[in-house]
C-alpha cells in the first residue's frame, strides 16, 4: 500500500474512479429515495465519506458512500421525524464509530469465522443483483408503478447483455482503460446516436446541485431528542462498522495486503460527522463499487479520491450530460460486479467441508438477503461460538489409573467450560472411588466460573461420600483462577516441581 504512484497507476486510478462515480450516481439517489429524503442528500453523503474515508482511511482503494443498508434503517426515522432528525442521528452515528476506534475494537472483526465471511460475500453479491430489478419498473398513467413489457423491456435487456459483453470482451482487445468504462461509454454513445428510447439517470432524479452549506440540524436539544435518535444511531454505527470492516477483510484477502481496521472506524466516524453538518445521508463502504475499483487493479487512495471529484464535478457542471446515460448500461456493469464478487468457488465446498460450515454460510447469506447485514453477521457469528461449545462440549473425556498407594487417577482430557460440565460430571464414579482421588489436568483446562462451580460440587460430593479430592497439573492461569476463589472451590491441590506447563521453555 505505498503511497507513490507511476503514471500508469495514475491512469488506473483516475480511470477507475471516474467509473466508479458513474456507476455510484444511480445507486446514491436511489439510496436517497428509499430513506425518502432528496437524490442531493444521498450525492452529497457520497461525495463527502468517499472523499475523506479515500484520504484517512485504513483502507486505499475501498469505496465508501450511502448505501442501501443503512438507508433501510433511515426511513423510519426521516418518515416519523423528519429529514433534520436524520442529519443529526447520522452526526452521532459518526461519534460512536469514533468512540468504537479510539477503544481499538477494529481487531475483533478479524475474528469473524471465515463461513460467515463468505455467507456475507455470496449473500450481497445476490443483494446487489436483485437490487438492479427495481430498475425495470416504470409509473403508468394512474401513476401506479409496474413492471416493464414489449419493447420497452426488449430495449433496457439488450443494452444490458451490450453492456456486459463489452466488459467482458473488451480486456481481449486493450487494458488502456477499464472495461467497465469502455462499456459505460459505448453503451451511451449507440444510445444517443441512435435515439433509443430508454430509461436514463435523469428519470431518477436531478443530480444538478451547487456546494452544500453547513448548517447545524435543525432539532431540539434535549433529553427527548437524545431517546429519538440514539438507538438509531447506534444501529447505523454498528451497521456501518460491520459492513465496512469486512469489506476491508474481504479486499486484504484479494489483494493480499493489510488494511488497518480502527485507523478506518476513525475515518468513517468523521466522515460521518461532516456529512451529517453539510446535509448528507452518512454511510459507509460499499461493496458493489469497491469489487469495481479492485477489479481494475485501483488499489491507490487516488481512485477514491477521483470519484468524490468525479461526483462532486457531476453534481456542480455535468449533471446535463450525466443523466443522459442510460440506466441500463449502469445495472449491467452492476451485474458484472455481482457475478465477480460471488464466491463461486464455494458451491464445490459442498460435502467437502464440514456441514456446520456450510449450514453457516448459508444462514447468513439468507438472512443478509432478507433482513440485513448486521443481524446476518451477528447471528453468524453467535451460531459459529455456540457450534464450536458444543463440540468441544463433546471432547471431554478421561483415562483412569491407579497410583502406587492405591489412590485412583483421573486424567482428564479437553476444556472444562459452561458447555462440557454435564458430561464432565458424568465421568466420575464416586460410589466406587477409593478414599483418595486425583484429577490430572495435564492435558485440559479450567476455563470458566461454571468449571469452577463443577469441580466444587464433585469436591463436595466426595466430601460427603468421606472420600478426599485432589487436583494436580493446573497451569499457572487455572491456578490464579482457582486461588482466587478459593473459599468457595474446597480442594487440595497438589504441586509438582519436576512438571512444566506445555508453554513453558523447560518443556
Amino acid at each position: 500500500m505505498s503511497s507513490s504512484y507511476n503514471f500508469p497507476e495514475i491512469k488506473t486510478n483516475i480511470l477507475s474512479g471516474l467509473t466508479v462515480a458513474l456507476a455510484m450516481v444511480p445507486e446514491a439517489i436511489a439510496f436517497a429515495l428509499i430513506a425518502q429524503v432528496s437524490p442531493l442528500t444521498g450525492l452529497y453523503a457520497a461525495i463527502i465519506i468517499c472523499l475523506i474515508t479515500s484520504i484517512f482511511g485504513g483502507r486505499p482503494g475501498m469505496v465508501s458512500g450511502a448505501t442501501g443498508a443503512l438507508a433501510v434503517v433511515m426511513v423510519s426515522l426521516v418518515v416519523q421525524h423528519g429529514a433534520e432528525y436524520l442529519f443529526f442521528t447520522v452526526i452521532m452515528m459518526g461519534l460512536l464509530q469514533i468512540i468504537f476506534a479510539l477503544f481499538k475494537l477494529g481487531k475483533f472483526i478479524r475474528m469473524v469465522p471465515y463461513p460467515v465471511m463468505l455467507g456475507f460475500v455470496n449473500g450481497l453479491a445476490i443483494v446487489i443483483f436483485i437490487a438492479q430489478f427495481n430498475h425495470f419498473k416504470t409509473i403508468n398513467s394512474q401513476g401506479i408503478s409496474i413492471w416493464m413489457e414489449g419493447l420497452p423491456l426488449y430495449i433496457m435487456l439488450s443494452l444490458i447483455i451490450l453492456t456486459v459483453t463489452i466488459i467482458y470482451i473488451f480486456p481481449k482487445i486493450t487494458k488502456t482503460i477499464p472495461s467497465t468504462l469502455a462499456a459505460i461509454i459505448f453503451t451511451t454513445s449507440i444510445v444517443s446516436f441512435f435515439g433509443i428510447d430508454s430509461k436514463t439517470v435523469g428519470d431518477l432524479g436531478s443530480i444538478a446541485g451547487g456546494i452544500p452549506n453547513f448548517n447545524f440540524p435543525l432539532v431540539p436539544i434535549n433529553l427527548e431528542t437524545f431517546k429519538i435518535i440514539l438507538p438509531y444511531a447506534f444501529l447505523l454505527a454498528a451497521i456501518g462498522l460491520i459492513e465496512s470492516l469486512l469489506t476491508l477483510n474481504l479486499i486484504d484477502d484479494m489483494t493480499d495486503t493489510r488494511g488497518r481496521p480502527n485507523k478506518e472506524s476513525m475515518a468513517q466516524g468523521f466522515a460521518n460527522i461532516v456529512t451529517g453538518f453539510f446535509g448528507g445521508m452518512g454511510g459507509c463502504a460499499m461493496i458493489g463499487q469497491s469489487m469495481i475499483n479492485i477489479n481494475n487493479g485501483a488499489v491507490k487512495r487516488l481512485s477514491g479520491i477521483a470519484t468524490a471529484v468525479f461526483l462532486a464535478s457531476f453534481v456542480l457542471f455535468l449533471s446535463k450530460w450525466i443523466e443522459m446515460i442510460p440506466l441500463a448500461a449502469l445495472i449491467g456493469v452492476m451485474f458484472v460486479v455481482a457475478e465477480k464478487t460471488f464466491e463461486w468457488g464455494s458451491l464445490r465446498l459442498f460435502g467437502k467441508v464440514p456441514t456446520k460450515d456450510i449450514f453457516v454460510g448459508l444462514l447468513v447469506g439468507a438472512v443478509t438477503i432478507v433482513a440485513d447485514l448486521a443481524i446476518a453477521v451477528i447471528l453468524g457469528v453467535i451460531v459459529s461460538a455456540l457450534v464450536f461449545a458444543w463440540e468441544h462440549a463433546r471432547i471431554i473425556e478421561v483415562i483412569t489409573s491407579k497410583n502406587k498407594k492405591g489412590w485412583k487417577i483421573y486424567e482428564l482430557k479437553g476444556t472444562l467450560f459452561f458447555a462440557s460440565v454435564k458430561n464432565f460430571n458424568e465421568l466420575f464414579k464416586i460410589k466406587e472411588d477409593p478414599k483418595e482421588v486425583i484429577i490430572d489436568f495435564k492435558l485440559s483446562k479450567v476455563a470458566d466460573h461454571s468449571a469452577l462451580m463443577a469441580i466444587d460440587n464433585l469436591a463436595n460430593k466426595y466430601k460427603l461420600a468421606g472420600k478426599k479430592l485432589h487436583l494436580v497439573h493446573l497451569s499457572p492461569d487455572c491456578l490464579e483462577v482457582l486461588e482466587s476463589a478459593k473459599k468457595m472451590v474446597e480442594i487440595n491441590v497438589l504441586e509438582d516441581p519436576k512438571y512444566h506447563i506445555a508453554d513453558d521453555k523447560l518443556s
